[in-house]
């Protein structure tokens, strides 16, 4: 079903479509880091042109409500001037999706990427054009082209938990800003050879038929787990038990790929309230998956006893 219908279903929203912009975007640019010498007020005026790119921009042909949209947020950490108008940063990624009949959301990205470095210059245009990615500075054009990556990374997942492959056409999108991504020496994460857990392999990953069955498992984990928690608790934990075997079948298929470590980020809290409650063998199920295929929070899901 369609994420616009199934949202009208759960809030009882007016049947009156506003052409509102998809994302409710919070952007903060951080300069602790960087060098008093330089005048702070050019990174205000950055975070407020960021903010109005990503949420004035429109992302999709769709039409949303404004409690349609998607809660997110973009955290700038600038860790290093390296002349030139340029930095070095780090960028965290955040976006929640909201449980139907609750006033609960579950983080749906949380995601950290260090190899984030661009150009800016005080009131320049922030511009994005998905058929040239590049621009005519790739220093530039490199700041929108993460922003827009994740943008539709974030609509690609919140879709995808909705609808059995709704988000396809939004993770395509984020592929071809990789295929066609700003190249400079200052400029890393955009390819194969930039490491094993970058920008490239989770656009890769997620748009590979290798990794077909991770769509099942968001929809499976979203629409007949979480949503359902309200009408039948037991049927939910099912629903996110057989999420929790399809991730199992891609990690034995795929060992260590981004993709499974993607998935979990900023869920473990979550995902320990959802069973813990739940009869001692399929709590035990639950586990022994968990522990397996989150090893980071292992310690977290020792719990679930």
């Amino acid at each position: 079903m369609h994420r616009k219908t199934i949202m009208i279903l759960f809030f009882g929203l007016c049947a009156v479509s506003l052409r509102a912009q998809e994302l409710q975007a919070r952007i903060t640019v951080l300069s602790d880091k960087i060098s008093s010498q330089i005048d702070k007020k050019v990174f205000k005026t950055l975070q407020a042109a960021l903010v109005n790119f990503v949420n004035n921009r429109k992302w999709t042909n769709e039409a949303y409500q404004t409690n349609e949209k998607i809660n997110c947020s973009f955290l700038i950490t600038l860790d290093q001037e390296i002349g030139d108008n340029s930095y070095k940063a780090t960028l965290t990624v955040q976006a929640a999706r909201p449980i139907y009949n609750t006033t609960y959301e579950s983080p749906i990205i949380n995601v950290q990427d260090a190899n984030m470095s661009f150009r800016y210059v005080e009131f320049q245009p922030i511009e994005f054009n998905e058929n040239r990615v590049q621009g005519s500075d790739a220093m530039t054009a490199n700041l929108t082209a993460m922003l827009a990556y994740y943008v539709y990374i974030i609509l690609g997942m919140d879709y995808d938990s909705y609808s059995l492959r709704g988000g396809d056409a939004y993770f395509q999108k984020a592929w071809n800003i990789v295929n066609n991504a700003p190249e400079a020496r200052d400029i890393s994460g955009w390819k194969q050879f930039d490491g094993l857990r970058n920008r490239y392999f989770l656009a890769e990953n997620i748009n590979n038929s290798r990794f077909a069955l991770m769509h099942d498992a968001l929809y499976a984990y979203y629409r007949t787990g979480l949503d359902n928690f309200y009408e039948n608790e037991e049927s939910a934990r099912a629903g996110i038990l057989n999420c929790l075997n399809s991730l199992n079948r891609i990690n034995t298929e795929n060992p260590n790929s981004m993709l499974i470590q993607f998935f979990f980020q900023g869920k473990s809290n979550e995902l320990v309230k959802t069973f813990g409650k739940a009869n001692p063998d399929m709590k035990k199920r639950a586990r022994d998956l968990l522990m397996k295929l989150d090893v980071t929070n292992v310690s977290a899901y020792k719990d679930l006893k």
